[in-house]
């Protein structure tokens, strides 16, 4: 039975996967602070209020109803989504996209090269290309 627990725990799945949960937690982090300290005081102060939890609520019966808590939910998703999308996402397609460009295609030969590789194909398919086959491979 230890075997086979090590034999998982040596498998690469959940070293990765740890990694993966470790690394997405601190983000989370990252992403809640930045939504807190500084998307959420933004809307404080468009707003008036952090968030809308008391804003929308009523009672009924002793009971307290606040469809603001699902307003302040959708309005911290929102900034959630926000942060990621020009934090992470907009830098990340940026780097590609600059990667993309440093790794252009090759440019073509050159007009001399183009025209002497032409005529080599040319004396090649007249059945004069034995001499002018490129030299062997050196050993």
């Amino acid at each position: 039975m230890l075997a086979g627990f090590k034999e998982f725990i040596a498998r690469g799945n959940a070293v990765d996967l740890a990694v993966g949960v470790v690394i997405g937690a601190a983000f989370g982090l990252v992403v809640t602070s930045v939504v807190e300290g500084i998307l959420n005081p933004l809307v404080a102060g468009l707003v008036g209020e952090p968030n809308f939890d008391d804003v929308l609520a009523f009672t009924i019966n002793d009971a307290t109803v606040r469809p603001g808590t699902v307003i302040t939910a959708l309005v911290n998703f929102l900034l959630v989504a926000a942060a990621i999308y020009f934090f992470v996402v907009v830098p990340l397609n940026t780097l590609a996209a600059r990667r993309k460009v440093e790794e252009a295609e090759p440019e073509a030969p050159a007009e001399d090269v183009r025209v002497l590789t032409e005529i080599r194909d040319l004396l090649a398919a007249q059945g004069g290309g034995t001499a002018l086959a490129a030299p062997p491979a050196e050993r």
